[in-house]
């Protein structure tokens, strides 16, 4: 996380909103994956659909990461950032076949989570080209039903109470099955629920003689107050390999563990920067109005999500309780009751915990402009994306009339 001082020269020099990343903290997050699990033969793909400016992508890279993709642009940025094809594990969700069919032309790892398709590809191609199938363990994980993705009502992954269905398919279209997936949320504390899943995968991998990996997903924690635990992956990895170690001794096979982590290595790297417009007093409260909106970040709107604010300008300041609002013709509150350091008109609040979710999910909502967004990396202030400006929200429009 950026030193205050180094963010009030980025909002000078760049403008607000911004977005910034430090780079040394996203390297610090991985370096603690790789260390918890170095007893397991493991392998980590960033979950870019968190964060996929193409320099993240390539620092990333540059780090030793492999890539997790959910759509074929996204396959294609990793491609062009310097990904190796068997570096991207691809995993759609209700997308055109051919979308799937384009992936496995790009030779990057295949990862299906519906029946129907997995039949299309089984009397495809055969066994000419591996795939790895995504399972619904039916856990109950994560922070919020909006991320919980491996209960029974989940979009995701393939019940293993299909499991037969599964195998006839495999049977019938000679489908080679190298992996098996999942992923059951995000914002998980309890590692419980990774070992529950992988004792869930182990017992699966038994009725397919040719897996190569076990892919648990993600999910871990990163904490957003004081108050919050993150997950503790140190443990989690010694847990692993026990159980990998005694699946070994039973089975005498022992496949690589595959984790997916995307806000466990760039949201802490974020912080995001604004401008406080007004100070509104009303009967009832006090508003911050800043010059920014959900239409830059979603996340409190979304699904409550929670960002430390902190006032950059008056730090020291007496603390009054704020709510903090966007300038968007909707509700866009992004704090209520909050205790900030007094603020005063013009002055620079951060949002902390914001390089996960934050510029991806943003919007040009109200024909407002996206903010840009800097790296830092080596003490340097790196602009890897300009501020949108008018001619943007043109560029694509049609003018017919």
């Amino acid at each position: 996380m950026a030193a205050n001082e180094e963010l009030i020269a980025v909002a000078k020099e760049f403008g607000t909103p911004v977005y910034v990343y430090d780079a040394n903290k996203i390297k610090e997050q991985y370096n603690k994956l790789t260390t918890a699990f170095e007893h397991t033969n493991a392998k980590f793909f960033y979950a870019c659909k968190s964060l996929t400016n193409i320099n993240i992508l390539k620092y990333m890279h540059s780090l030793g990461a492999n890539l997790d993709c959910v759509s074929i642009q996204e396959v294609k940025l990793g491609l062009k950032a310097g990904f190796a094809p068997e570096q991207i594990m691809f995993t759609p969700n209700c997308v055109d076949f051919e979308e799937i069919v384009e992936g496995k032309e790009l030779n990057v790892h295949i990862n299906i989570d519906n029946i129907s398709i997995l039949e299309r590809f089984g009397n495809r191609f055969g066994n000419s080209y591996p795939v790895c199938i995504r399972l619904n363990p039916h856990i109950m994980a994560g922070g919020n039903y909006k991320i919980s993705t491996g209960h029974i009502d989940s979009k995701f992954g393939i019940s293993i109470h299909q499991l037969r269905h599964i195998e006839r398919i495999v049977k019938s279209t000679g489908l080679h099955v190298n992996g098996l997936h999942m992923h059951t949320g995000s914002e998980i504390k309890d590692i419980g629920v990774f070992l529950t899943g992988l004792d869930v995968m182990l017992d699966v991998a038994t009725r397919f003689p040719d897996i190569e990996f076990i892919d648990l997903g993600s999910g871990f924690k990163v904490p957003y107050q004081e108050t919050d635990m993150e997950t503790d992956v140190k443990t989690l990895g010694e847990r692993i390999a026990e159980t990998f170690d005694k699946y070994e001794q039973e089975t005498g096979k022992k496949p690589d563990v595959w984790f997916e982590p995307g806000k466990y290595l760039v949201s802490e790297s974020g912080d995001f920067i604004v401008k406080a417009n007004v100070i509104k007093h009303t009967t009832a409260t006090v508003f911050v109005g800043v010059n920014s909106g959900f239409n830059h970040l979603i996340r409190p709107m979304f699904y409550e999500a929670y960002h430390k604010i902190e006032n950059l300008s008056n730090p020291h300041g007496a603390d009054r309780i704020y709510t903090v609002v966007g300038n968007i013709c909707e509700t866009d509150t992004f704090a209520w009751d909050r205790k900030i350091a007094e603020v005063r008109e013009s002055d620079f609040l951060v949002f902390r915990n914001a390089g996960a979710y934050g510029f991806e999910m943003s919007s040009n909502f109200n024909s407002r402009l996206k903010p840009a967004e800097v790296l830092l990396l080596d003490d340097k202030k790196l602009l890897i994306r300009k501020r949108d400006t008018f001619e943007d929200l043109l560029k694509n429009q049609v003018e017919v009339l």
